[in-house]
């Protein structure tokens, strides 16, 4: 028995964590989420304490909205942050997919400002790598894209079949169409359910009413391949470029895991410092050349900086990332991809790989190990996905039907022929020289702890292995709380 029940400030140690996510939210700006408030009506909680509850579940790797509102009524910690204010499952869920989806981004820019001010993390380097993790989805409702495009077009060559025999009916009877026939769904056209429903409906007006069997044909149009069509195009519309997705999540890709599995999930991208997660980004495809400069605009519109060095494994050593780098003034400590094969003994061994052909410079010829001259046949650009263009030269020998290496040389049955892209020979050699240097010895050792670090504590101590939202925009929320509960540990971990 107490005279007095002891108030929950007693109760909480002045160094628990809770009492750090109070102070550091406490200390960012959020003025963005309060402006989405228009005011009026029943009063709402405090957006502040809110977030404050909610980063403290993630960090306590409490991800479910009614085992949050369970805690709030049962655990101290929680009913000191909320001021003994109890939000049901319903308001919390409500508020981290609804309201936060046009505002984390703000939200989580406001906490990375805060690093910023206590000198936590500087923009000196920055660390990039990615990972999957697995989406909300049915494991089993995959669309392929190919076989979207392999049944549309199986579906738009019976349509075809169809129209053939209803104007070959039409030939026979002597039926007049008018000034309108089946040239717009001829073999060499491309069949829309648009275009469709229109030649439908002046089918129906043309033929007689005792063609009974060219409308039994126009009824299987319409109730059996129309239908198909019409999925099958909106399939390839939420697909949009994608190789896969999942029915139960559209958003999500399908991906082969670590474990070997195909599963439906999201590629994130994390650039860190000091092993504080700065940024993030959502991608589609599994390889990440593509992924680096969306990924790093979305870090110079978010913050308005830009890092003095960028630093990334060989998934991001492109011609377009190098140049990029180097027009925005970032020194990029980033890996080809056969750096590490140059450094091996299969490659040392390769006598006829294209490295070891000795260029001329005055004629622009390359040498082949066996003394042949590989001339200049052609010069093209090539479009990456981003809409660099990526300038090619084209060499190849003049004969070597008489050179007895040739099967060690080449498979082709021609001569040998090899690619060369200049300026990408240039940025290779200046990254090799970059790597070498001590400086760059130090960042790439650093790399390894750096943005592992951060996806080894989400994925392994928080638990966080499988996002419990659907859709990007929630996603995207998901993954704004998950790293600022990441980031305050990293604070407590520097205060300590």
């Amino acid at each position: 028995m107490m005279a007095l029940p002891p108030s929950l400030q007693e109760l909480i140690p002045p160094n628990h964590m809770v009492r750090l996510v109070d102070k550091t939210i406490e200390g960012m700006n959020i003025d963005a989420l309060l402006a989405s408030y228009k005011g009026g009506g029943a009063s709402s909680y405090h957006p502040q304490m809110l977030i404050k509850v909610i980063v403290y579940a993630y960090l306590s790797k409490v991800y479910s909205s009614r085992m949050i509102a369970k805690a709030l009524r049962e655990d101290v910690n929680f009913m000191w942050l909320s001021g003994q204010q109890r939000p049901d499952f319903r308001t919390l869920n409500r508020f981290r997919s609804s309201r936060l989806k046009e505002t984390i981004d703000s939200v989580f820019g406001s906490m990375i400002s805060f690093c910023l001010e206590k000198k936590y993390i500087s923009f000196t380097h920055y660390f990039v790598d990615g990972t999957k993790i697995e989406a909300n989805a049915n494991r089993s409702t995959y669309v392929w894209a190919k076989n979207a495009s392999r049944y549309k077009a199986g579906v738009q060559q019976k349509i075809k079949e169809h129209l053939r025999y209803i104007e070959e009916i039409n030939r026979q009877e002597n039926l007049e169409y008018g000034d309108t026939d089946l040239e717009e769904l001829g073999e060499f056209s491309t069949i829309t359910s648009d275009a469709l429903k229109e030649q439908i409906e002046k089918l129906n007006t043309l033929i007689a009413p005792s063609s009974k069997n060219q409308k039994a044909t126009i009824k299987k149009i319409t109730k059996e391949c129309l239908p198909k069509l019409e999925r099958y195009e909106q399939q390839e519309e939420t697909l949009h470029g994608r190789s896969s997705y999942s029915k139960t999540d559209t958003d999500a890709t399908f991906f082969r895991m670590k474990t070997g599995e195909l599963r439906p999930a999201y590629n994130v991208v994390i650039g860190t410092e000091n092993q504080f997660i700065v940024n993030y980004s959502f991608h589609h495809k599994a390889s990440e050349s593509d992924h680096l400069i969306p990924h790093l605009n979305k870090l110079f519109s978010a913050h308005g900086v830009v890092p003095d060095d960028i630093i990334g494994d060989a998934a991001y050593g492109s011609e377009e990332n190098y140049a990029f780098s180097y027009n925005h003034d970032m020194t990029p400590y980033l890996r080809y991809n056969t750096q590490r094969f140059e450094k091996s003994k299969k490659y040392r061994d390769a006598h006829y790989h294209k490295d070891k052909f000795v260029h001329d410079d005055k004629a622009d010829t390359y040498q082949c190990p066996e003394g042949k001259t590989l001339r200049l046949r052609k010069e093209q650009y090539q479009m990456t996905a981003n809409g660099y263009r990526q300038y090619m030269k084209i060499f190849q020998c003049d004969n070597c039907a008489d050179c007895p290496v040739k099967p060690l040389c080449t498979k082709s049955s021609g001569n040998r022929t090899i690619q060369i892209l200049p300026q990408l020979e240039v940025y290779r050699h200046q990254a090799r020289e970059l790597l070498a240097s001590p400086q760059g010895r130090t960042l790439s050792a650093q790399r390894g702890i750096e943005p592992e670090s951060a996806f080894g504590d989400l994925k392994w101590n928080q638990r966080f292995t499988r996002f419990t939202l659907r859709g990007k925009e929630n996603v995207n929320v998901e993954f704004g709380l998950a790293s600022m509960a990441h980031n305050i540990k990293k604070i407590a971990t520097v205060i300590n």
